[in-house]
């Protein structure tokens, strides 16, 4: 069975950001219940093991940087990202447009966002 097969009928993300609270939020429900069995209704074009791996190889070809994955995952955590009008938030909302746009573009060339 191809990869269209496999996807047919899965929705696509529309941002970088909606594919990694996507993938933090299924992260913590799985690591939660043991093991996660995704609604029918919301099936996606990727399983998290694919996200991951994405987001692993960025960081080892040196796209995605340390700061970068810190400031995505604190914030994923906080399910939002940091705001640039709030001073103490202001290099992190910069730091994390920047990686949500790595990950845009690796998740738009694989086919994951519109």
């Amino acid at each position: 069975m191809n990869q269209t097969n496999i996807n047919s009928g899965a929705e696509k993300f529309q941002t970088g950001e909606q594919l990694w609270f996507w993938f933090l939020y299924s992260k913590s429900v799985r690591n939660d219940i043991g093991q996660y069995r995704g609604n029918a209704s919301t099936r996606r074009v990727c399983e998290l093991v694919d996200v991951e791996t994405m987001i692993t190889k960025l960081y080892l070809s040196g796209r995605l940087t340390d700061e970068q994955l810190t400031v995505i995952k604190e914030f994923g955590d906080r399910r939002r990202a940091p705001h640039q009008y709030v001073w103490r938030e202001n290099r992190a909302a910069a730091v994390w447009d920047s990686a949500m746009r790595i990950i845009e573009m690796a998740a738009r060339a694989k086919g994951w966002i519109e």
